[in-house]
């Protein structure tokens, strides 16, 4: 068992990647900012964090040689956390950019939250979770996130979905998929709900 896991946080260059590393480290882990592959395939976990537009950070992951390196650590079994702009990326697409091609981890697509309420949703919200999952330890049935958003994934799958909220409709916001946990919220800016989760993914790299 690794006392300190080592996470690795994928740096392609946008998003709160220091705010995802300084939280992480805060709940136990090692955590670096690395484009290395050779960092990447050592880690115990992998995090891709993002936020702004689905297709600029399609772009920036691809110019920093970064795909191969996300399906390699997705292949590879070890756990995967996606946040934000970083879960909309697993997707095989978004409505946000029709020409961007997702990295298709989690089969669906992300559209658009309906306009008959403000966009983005900007606010604290309780998540609904749908299915027990080890992410979720100790948080209770209806935790506090903070979400920035406009968008949310639609899966192929129903099954993947294991927590919704509700925002003028319900909302699909976390998913799972074999060794991947993706979130829509950000747990590093959800106070003491958030950092649990984290700790519950440093633990999950222990193993």
């Amino acid at each position: 068992m690794t006392t300190t896991p080592k996470v690795a946080v994928l740096d392609y260059g946008i998003g709160n990647l220091r705010s995802a590393q300084k939280a992480l480290q805060k709940v136990g882990a090692d955590a670096i900012l690395t484009r290395e592959h050779g960092e990447i395939e050592a880690a115990d976990a992998v995090v891709l964090p993002g936020v702004g537009a689905f297709g600029a950070c399609m772009d920036a992951l691809r110019q920093a040689d970064l795909e191969s390196a996300v399906h390699g650590a997705v292949n590879a079994g070890v756990p995967f956390l996606g946040i934000c702009v970083g879960m909309q990326m697993l997707f095989d697409a978004s409505e946000e950019d029709a020409s961007a091609e997702g990295l298709g981890i989690i089969p669906g697509t992300v559209q658009w939250i309906p306009d008959t309420v403000q966009r983005p949703q900007m606010q604290w919200n309780q998540l609904h979770i749908l299915h027990d999952d080890a992410m979720f330890a100790g948080l209770g049935r209806a935790p506090w996130m903070y979400f920035v958003h406009s968008f949310h994934g639609v899966p192929t799958h129903s099954a993947d979905t294991v927590a919704t909220v509700h925002y003028g409709q319900t909302l699909n916001v976390a998913f799972r998929r074999n060794n991947v946990f993706a979130t829509q919220c950000h747990p590093e800016k959800s106070a003491h709900d958030g950092l649990a989760l984290l700790a519950n993914f440093v633990q999950w790299a222990r193993v």
